[in-house]
């Protein structure tokens, strides 16, 4: 058994790791400089995160953020506190972009739907539609035959 040796940090060491995490931080990507008239905004809001995701028109991903990517973790990811922490997020990775209105496509159950809605409101974006596209089963499965004993 020994003894455990301690090992002491030098601040050249400390400064290294210090621009290793800077280098990975720029190395995040970044959002190009474009202009979009109307930009589609899709919000699934589930309860376990909320992920919101920033489309042109014809589809293409302009950005997207989600709870847990924020550092939420556990069931704080599904709280309408996290849900407007993601929006605040999303627009400061898309100050690039230049976009005033928005159609709002929200799907599940979760307690973050609206929120984020009112934050996409509060960031002074016009919302032209807001379409709730949560898959709903209609009648859904054939039910089990009763168990015979």
């Amino acid at each position: 058994m020994g003894k455990k040796k301690v090992i002491k940090e030098t601040a050249e060491e400390i400064l290294k790791e210090g621009e290793v995490r800077e280098a990975t931080a720029k190395k995040k990507k970044e959002v190009k400089a474009k202009r979009i008239d109307i930009a589609n905004v899709y919000i699934q809001a589930t309860y376990n995160n909320t992920i919101v995701t920033v489309t042109e028109p014809n589809g293409n991903v302009v950005a997207t953020d989600s709870a847990g990517a924020l550092g939420f973790k556990g069931p704080k990811k599904a709280t309408p506190f996290a849900a407007t922490k993601v929006i605040d997020s999303l627009m400061n990775k898309m100050q690039k972009i230049t976009f005033k209105e928005v159609n709002v496509f929200v799907k599940g159950v979760g307690s973050g739907r609206e929120a984020a809605i009112r934050a996409l409101a509060a960031n002074g974006l016009e919302i032209l539609s807001i379409r709730d596209v949560t898959p709903v089963p209609h009648n859904g499965c054939r039910p089990q035959k009763p168990r015979r004993v």
